[in-house]
């Protein structure tokens, strides 16, 4: 994602947050549908090796300040998942167990889907920052532990908002009506900041 000029990254924001883009060229405004999901992959560093046990990273703490400041915090801000995929030995790699099917995942994910959609009337990503507390059903463990990790994080309100809908969605992958501790404490780990930032 860092490859790609600052100002093409920065137009991402627009339609990540709305669904919509605007085009204005001289006397004359469109406006588009643009809701996507976006899938985006980077390295740590510009050599690819930061936080590798297995071979050192060369480039300089400058290097990879700059290399991950293309990536504005306010563009990170709209991306609601974020996995770090860590370097894997090849001993590891062939001792792993086999995962779930895509078929068995795709179902747990279309139960979910179904269960947000008869609740509200529509998917989790598309609830409006006001209609969520009509539709959380949050215990008091969740709440309080939410509460706290916006405040230590420093999230913006539209942080928050994107968790509450990350543990919405957990909740619901888990069959469950109310949002726990735990769901919440899933939903925090999946807005993890890049190594190196606080943002």
């Amino acid at each position: 994602m860092p490859e790609f000029q600052r100002m093409s990254l920065e137009a991402l924001r627009e339609p990540l947050e709305t669904g919509r883009v605007h085009i204005s060229r001289s006397a004359h405004q469109a406006e588009f549908p643009a809701r996507f999901q976006l899938v985006a992959a980077m390295n740590p560093c510009p050599c690819g090796h930061l936080g590798n046990p297995t071979k050192a990273c060369r480039c300089s703490p400058d290097q990879v300040t700059r290399y991950q400041n293309r990536l504005s915090g306010p563009l990170l801000d709209r991306i609601d998942l974020t996995v770090e995929v860590p370097v894997l030995s090849p001993a590891i790699l062939s001792a792993a167990a086999d995962g779930e099917t895509s078929a068995a995942v795709a179902a747990r994910v279309a139960a979910a889907r179904d269960r947000a959609v008869r609740r509200q009337g529509c998917s989790n990503a598309m609830l409006a920052a006001g209609q969520l507390d009509g539709h959380l059903g949050m215990s008091p463990e969740g709440e309080a532990m939410l509460h706290r990790a916006a405040a230590r994080l420093a999230w913006s309100a539209r942080s928050f908002h994107r968790v509450l809908r990350i543990a919405r969605t957990v909740a619901d992958l888990a069959d469950s009506d109310v949002i726990t501790a735990l769901h919440v404490s899933e939903a925090i780990q999946w807005r993890r900041a890049l190594p190196g930032r606080n943002d």
